[in-house]
């Protein structure tokens, strides 16, 4: 009878994520593939970022530690990898609940980091923390999406209301607007296409759009007009508009993409090989560790490299977009559509702007290019899109 009562008080207990044996446990329901192409991307991402910060790091004229920046990334990471567990651990649903303090600890930090924030490269868009700096604007990617998606599922209907809509447009445009004053216009490319593709799925129609691309127009012409935006981020799209252009002050931008593209027709079909490509070990690209990533895998490991990222890529889209399509409900697909929006807009951005096909901005290739705010960011937001996939039986 004791043996009795011990098994019944034991399969009464709560367990970790449910029943083991049930198909509605979020742990039998986690999507491997997902998570196997987004080790696949970072197995790429960190010999690269070393081929490009060996020799010589960004604020040196001289070698120091080889692996400083290696090294940070890869903690960097695994700080992400953890931040991801944790958003895949509480329901989605909970992380619904508590999206309005978290859009609103968003803008507070988009705010702050205005008049506190680090100003470099003529942007002020981050806080140094010791050694580290945090960009706010990437964690409000995060914040914002998370919230867009749980105001537009508040309805039962499947259909969006028109006020909705607008409802949706004025809740991305506060914190683009905020990045936009920073000013930071690529990563407030990113809220647009966060914006456009939620919205799509929601229902958008040709005024909804109009409205969303308006809002983009009018948000960069009264940042030029009131001298938000700089002198160099003016330049950036002129020199793309006239890539042939010889003035002078156009001049280094220019170089800059035309030794990007250089890079890509060195590599060829195999490329040079790990730590022989020459542009990449002279430095000839600014910033490529973080920015243009792409042109030293393409060099080392010429199109047979960029086709394996761009086909792990493509395997992360397609797996989110089949999340989207299982989710019981509209506050999971309307996630995915957000996740997806982004990364892909990143994707595209960066590999263009890196061949001439798309302005300089400077977002990051996702968990390629160096950085930690972003690398935390794109991880936490895989996070959500598996903890759709994990509890679409329940």
């Amino acid at each position: 009878m004791a043996l009795a009562e011990r098994i019944l008080q034991r399969t009464q207990r709560p367990v970790f994520w449910g029943s083991r044996g049930s198909p509605g446990d979020a742990r039998r329901n986690i999507d491997w593939v997902l998570i196997g192409g987004m080790l696949g991307v970072i197995a790429i991402g960190l010999p690269i970022i070393y081929s490009t910060t060996y020799k010589f790091l960004p604020s040196r004229a001289r070698p120091l530690d080889p692996f400083l920046y290696t090294q940070r990334q890869l903690i960097f990471l695994i700080v992400g990898g953890v931040a991801m567990a944790v958003v895949m651990y509480f329901d989605y649903q909970w992380w619904r609940e508590r999206s309005r303090i978290i859009y609103g600890a968003t803008i507070f930090g988009l705010v702050l980091v205005l008049g506190l924030g680090r100003t470099t490269g003529g942007a002020t868009s981050a806080f140094d923390v010791g050694p580290i700096s945090i960009q706010p604007s990437e964690f409000g990617k995060f914040g914002t999406m998370l919230f867009l998606a749980a105001y537009l599922s508040e309805d039962r209907d499947s259909s969006v209301t028109y006020s909705k809509f607008l409802g949706g447009l004025v809740l991305v445009g506060v914190p683009m607007i905020l990045v936009a004053v920073e000013p930071d216009l690529g990563s407030a490319s990113v809220y647009i296409a966060l914006a456009m593709g939620v919205l799509l799925v929601a229902g958008a129609r040709i005024r909804h759009i109009v409205l969303i691309t308006s809002l983009a127009v009018l948000t960069i012409t009264g940042a030029t007009v009131g001298g938000v935006i700089r002198g160099y981020q003016v330049q950036r799209l002129t020199g793309f508009l006239n890539q042939g252009s010889s003035d002078k002050e156009l001049q280094d931008l220019i170089q800059q993409v035309k030794q990007a593209k250089r890079a890509f027709g060195n590599g060829s079909v195999f490329g040079k090989g790990w730590l022989n490509g020459p542009l990449t070990n002279n430095r000839s690209i600014p910033v490529q560790w973080a920015d243009f990533p792409s042109t030293a895998l393409a060099e080392q490991f010429g199109m047979v490299g960029m086709a394996v990222l761009l086909g792990l890529y493509a395997l992360i889209l397609t797996r989110i977009w089949r999340v989207a399509h299982l989710s019981k409900d509209m506050l999971g697909t309307y996630i995915c559509a957000g996740v997806f929006s982004m990364l892909a807009w990143h994707i595209f951005e960066n590999v263009g702007m890196s061949l001439g096909i798309m302005p300089v901005t400077g977002i990051p290739l996702p968990l390629v290019s160096y950085g930690g705010s972003s690398a935390v960011s794109f991880m936490m937001m895989l996070g959500l899109v598996e903890n759709v996939h994990m509890r679409r039986f329940r």
